[in-house]
């Protein structure tokens, strides 16, 4: 006997495939692996600005790692600050695969200002990014859906909810609207059979954190560890399933108890990094 994989037939536009070790990367395999054809995009400049770079561009690498070589995966870079982006996504991916069944839209645009640093630029670009790309997504989404097959958009959010992000002011904010607006979103686009879920995916080792600061978070995890990429792609595999279709307009912590609160041992000192 056969076993349909659960995602057989489907079809997902995922936005921020980055780096090997991300959580853009795991969400392909995962996507790809539950039988999905992806249409995968990232923007490598963003990523070499940032002190871990890029490498889904670089020669043999991530592309050709994650390629099943059957068709299914198709890959392009795109900047989501480009208002024109999100619905060329949506158009080009129903045109490569002939429809769009699911939206991840796990792309993000970092900011390490302050609140004495921030400038207009900084905060106008992770609004472009982070928030209006989103909502932009689920409009161009709504109209290109077939209301006649379950629809699934996840959104991603941080912590700015639960704790202070002082030193990321731009992006925290951003991070915020995007937390805010799934439930508004989610009503929107039900009609269409399309439900909307966020992930806050707590502390993920991602390769991004110095040692004392990996250290640190760790030793607040009830775990002993960091959430791991494939820790969130577990997640997000549900919500973007069948299983998932009574679940909508919800923000999910998944932070495995993460004890932001916790007091460290006096030579450990504060997370910081």
């Amino acid at each position: 006997m056969s076993h349909e994989s659960p995602l057989s037939n489907r079809v997902a536009l995922l936005t921020g495939l980055s780096r090997r070790v991300g959580i853009g990367a795991a969400l392909a395999r995962r996507l790809l692996a539950d039988g999905a054809s992806v249409f995968a995009t990232g923007w490598s400049p963003h990523d070499d600005e940032m002190p871990w770079g890029a490498d889904t561009d670089r020669g043999a690498g991530l592309l050709e790692e994650l390629d099943p070589g059957d068709g299914r995966f198709h890959y392009r870079e795109a900047d989501l600050e480009d208002p024109s982006v999100p619905d060329q996504l949506i158009r080009e991916t129903v045109e490569r695969f002939g429809g769009i069944d699911i939206l991840v839209a796990n792309h993000a645009r970092s900011s390490t200002q302050s609140l004495a640093e921030v400038t207009p630029l900084e905060l106008d670009r992770c609004w472009a990014a982070n928030g209006r790309a989103c909502v932009l997504l689920a409009q161009s989404f709504g109209v290109h859906h077939d209301p006649g097959r379950p629809g699934r958009m996840l959104l991603f959010c941080s912590a700015q909810h639960i704790g202070p992000m002082a030193g990321e002011i731009a992006y925290a904010v951003t991070k915020g609207a995007i937390h805010q607006m799934t439930e508004s979103l989610s009503d929107a686009l039900l009609d269409r059979g399309i439900t909307v879920n966020c992930i806050n995916p707590g502390p993920t080792d991602t390769g991004y954190a110095p040692p004392k600061l990996h250290r640190n978070i760790a030793a607040m995890m009830p775990a002993g560890r960091w959430g791991l990429p494939e820790d969130v792609a577990n997640l997000a595999a549900w919500l973007v399933s069948d299983q998932a279709a009574w679940v909508t307009g919800q923000v999910i912590n998944s932070e495995g108890g993460f004890r932001r609160w916790k007091r460290l041992p006096a030579d450990r000192g504060p997370v910081d990094g």
